[in-house]
């Protein structure tokens, strides 16, 4: 079975430096698991690595989805596939960094055996946040799946009209239909890494990083994306461009926007931690400590 290092963590815990610095050391490239990563022109408040960082190791699943299409952890598979099978053909170790947690529970795992996409119903559906708002479709699943509308932004309708489409096709709450997939069939040999640092450093670092982030141009990125793509993109609802979006339209002024930003990307990170925690394979260790991260992908390659 084909061996894979995964490097995972929180938001601003550092993974992209590490993740080099072993990638690096070992031979290896680099297969990103970020759901934010993939669309083209989403740089910086995406956080991609900066060009001079993917010139000195590869990598690969960044800048793969336009942002007018639909991208999902399906497709996310089967490129991550693709990328392992390159790398491991040409002699070198396969390193898989991000935080989506999907994602990688995904690649891991296998796919969840839901139904396809059905575009009638989620017409449907897009029609209805249109005509009543997004709020009255996370009600709705609050209603018939509590579990999956905790999980699930009220500001993701794309995780909304999924639901709600698993839910009206199988008769099924997602979660349970989740919880029945325990992806015991493992399709990879994989060391999974958390990245461990204290929360009161974490939350520091993330109001450093959205700090930088509108120093390098985030309002411009956003405002340029909004008027390309149109402010309904899948990849627009994210943390932070979502933010800049109410502060474009005139909704409220930028200092309240980044306030905004900062404590959504605490929150967000929260979620990100709480999904990892419960993975009982990961591997918890210091983000500062290098040398114990060497000797654990020593170990194991």
């Amino acid at each position: 079975m084909q061996k894979i290092v995964i490097i995972c963590g929180p938001t601003a815990v550092g993974k992209t430096r590490i993740v080099i610095e072993l990638a690096k050391r070992f031979g290896g490239e680099i297969v990103s698991a970020d759901s934010q990563q993939v669309w083209r022109g989403f740089d910086v408040g995406t956080a991609k690595p900066a060009a001079s960082e993917r010139e000195a190791v590869p990598h690969h699943l960044i800048d793969v989805a336009d942002p007018t299409e639909r991208f999902d952890a399906a497709q996310f598979v089967v490129l991550a596939d693709r990328a392992i099978e390159g790398i491991a053909a040409r002699g070198r170790v396969p390193f898989v960094v991000g935080g989506t947690g999907m994602y990688i529970r995904m690649l891991v795992g296998g796919l969840c055996d839901a139904p396809p996409r059905d575009d009638e119903l989620r017409a449907e559906l897009e029609a209805e946040i249109a005509g009543g708002g997004l709020a009255a479709l996370h009600s709705r699943l609050a209603e018939v799946d509590p579990e999956s509308a905790s999980r699930i932004s009220p500001n993701d309708p794309t995780r909304i009209v999924r639901a709600l489409e698993i839910h009206a096709l199988t008769g099924e709450r997602p979660s349970e239909l989740r919880a029945g997939h325990n992806f015991s069939d493992k399709r990879y040999d994989a060391l999974k890494v958390g990245l461990a640092m204290d929360r009161g450093e974490l939350y520091r670092r993330i109001e450093g990083r959205v700090d930088r982030m509108i120093e390098a141009g985030l309002e411009d990125e956003a405002r340029r994306l909004i008027e390309s793509c149109g402010a309904a993109s899948q990849p627009l609802i994210a943390v932070g461009y979502r933010e800049m979006a109410s502060y474009l339209a005139g909704e409220i002024d930028l200092p309240e926007a980044i306030r905004l930003i900062k404590q959504s990307t605490r929150r967000f990170a929260k979620r990100q931690m709480t999904w990892f925690r419960a993975d009982p394979e990961i591997r918890w260790i210091p983000h500062d400590d290098l040398e114990g991260l060497v000797r654990a992908v020593a170990a194991f390659i």
